[in-house]
């Protein structure tokens, strides 16, 4: 079957359905999702069930604007508060550590391409290309598994995996760039390489910081009747900000996600609204990305390539990625050694390093269908071993504990404009021995009971309103201190 007009949205539901349905059964094991999204595509494409979809451009573009979204979401979902005290080790992984990883992969492949069975040999810098292509973490993947399994993990480890893997794509790309462009010129001095890269780092910081400033002014400042315009406006800003510093030879995948925490940090109007649609939105090209990429591989040709695919992508997980995360946290003395052990396991590849494979291709490279079948392996072998162990890990090495989150009853959030704190409660046996009426019950002061729900029914109580063990409590207070600690003494009692 070939994917056009008549199709494309038949076809486009059935797959995301299945996708859905697949990753909600494949969440019970431990399966990552989005290994599951590209296995769904590979299950209906041309080694499947036969949907044509051969064109890597097509997958290319999907991919910039997935990884445009999903970069901007995880950039505004990331609290200043958070990534500052792991800031520098997190650009430092970023940066140096991406090309840590690369050189030392590059050289592992360029040693082994010549000897293995059916694999030619390639060139250093051909060799240097594959290896940077793959060189980044993936933030989708990380991002995902990271805020999807409920994983609380000690030493700011959650925000410097996600700061690194937000910002790290950048280096991939440039280098993954550069290297095609000594490739087809035949030579590219040192001077020429570093002023590129600088350049790309320099433009994509200051503009992404300038632009997503002026996003949020343009935001906060642009009276729109229809509430429902605003996140589509955020929308056109990050593809503008994206398109634009591209444009200005900037890297445009820094721009955006250094925008998303310009704007995720500082006040904007319908601020709940707009992150609860860009969460969707994100999952939602996360998904598209993920089975475009699935149709795109053609399975049977990746057999050929199993051999040096185990063991590139073994190396990169036991070998190259542990080595370059530890000689770059060398300095960070306070980081325990188990906590770097975790940040070496998960450096996990993805959809990224796929989308990147294309350039290759788009480009002509000689052997850029063994590179992109060799890096779609690794993706695979990395989601299978490493995705899935994230949890187990952690809890290996004493580095995190697994947190249900507790499902919201009343499902009511308060403005940002308002410096207010909503909590639910569980009214305990405990609570009711001084009397079962709400005026007996010892709450903070400055705090209401605003709603109650008993047997799923909801109603707005008064003083005189009897409690029963049981009962859902709706409170609002000027004090979230009163309400965290009322929190804890609940839990303890």
């Amino acid at each position: 079957m070939t994917l056009d007009t008549g199709n494309i949205l038949m076809v486009g539901s059935i797959l995301l359905f299945i996708s859905i349905i697949a990753g909600k059964a494949g969440y019970k094991f431990g399966v990552p999702m989005l290994l599951l999204f590209l296995g769904v595509g590979m299950f209906f494409g041309s080694d499947g069930l036969g949907i044509q979809f051969n064109s890597p451009s097509a997958a290319q573009f999907i991919g910039m604007i997935a990884l445009s979204i999903i970069l901007f979401s995880g950039g505004m979902d990331t609290k200043y508060s958070e990534i500052k005290p792991v800031a520098v080790p997190g650009i430092i992984l970023a940066t140096l550590g991406v090309m840590l990883t690369a050189l030392l992969t590059g050289g592992l492949i360029y040693c082994i391409s010549g000897i293995l069975t059916g694999v030619p040999s390639l060139t250093f810098t051909e060799s240097l290309l594959l290896a940077s292509v793959m060189s980044s973490t993936d933030s989708a993947s990380v991002f995902s598994i990271l805020r999807s399994r409920g994983l609380r993990l000690k030493e700011n480890l959650r925000p410097l995996l996600e700061l690194e893997s937000g910002s790290n794509d950048p280096m991939a790309y440039m280098l993954t760039i550069l290297l095609i462009q000594i490739i087809q010129s035949g030579d590219m001095s040192f001077s020429q390489a570093a002023l590129m890269l600088l350049q790309q780092f320099a433009v994509g910081a200051v503009a992404g910081y300038l632009l997503g400033r002026l996003a949020l002014h343009v935001i906060n400042r642009l009276n729109i009747d229809n509430e429902a315009l605003y996140p589509i406006l955020l929308v056109a800003c990050v593809f503008f900000i994206f398109a634009f510093t591209d444009l200005c030879k900037g890297n445009g995948y820094l721009a955006v996600y250094l925008a998303g925490l310009v704007i995720g940090n500082r006040k904007m109007l319908h601020k709940k609204s707009i992150v609860t649609f860009f969460d969707g939105f994100a999952w939602l090209f996360q998904l598209i990305m993920f089975l475009a990429l699935g149709l795109l591989v053609n399975p049977k040709e990746l057999l050929p390539v199993a051999g040096i695919g185990l063991l590139v992508g073994g190396a990169m997980i036991l070998l190259t990625r542990p080595l370059s995360v530890w000689l770059c946290l060398l300095p960070f003395r306070k980081m325990s050694g188990k906590a770097k052990i975790y940040v070496s396991w998960v450096g996990l590849r993805g959809a990224v390093p796929i989308i990147f494979a294309t350039y290759p291709l788009l480009a002509g490279i000689d052997h850029a269908h063994l590179i992109f079948n060799i890096v779609f392996f690794i993706t695979i072998l990395s989601l299978l071993i490493q995705g899935t162990t994230v949890n187990y890990s952690a809890l290996l090495l004493g580095l995190g504990k697994v947190v249900t989150k507790k499902k919201k009853e009343f499902g009511i959030e308060l403005p940002d404009e308002i410096k207010s704190t909503m909590l639910e409660l569980d009214v305990t046996p405990a609570m009711l021995t001084g009397g079962d009426r709400l005026m007996e019950i010892d709450l903070p002061d400055n705090t209401l009971v605003v709603m109650v729900k008993r047997q799923g029914r909801f109603f707005v109580p008064s003083g005189n309103t009897h409690l029963t063990a049981g009962d859902k409590l709706l409170l609002i207070s000027d004090s979230a201190d009163d309400l965290k600690a009322l929190r804890q003494k609940q839990i303890a009692g």
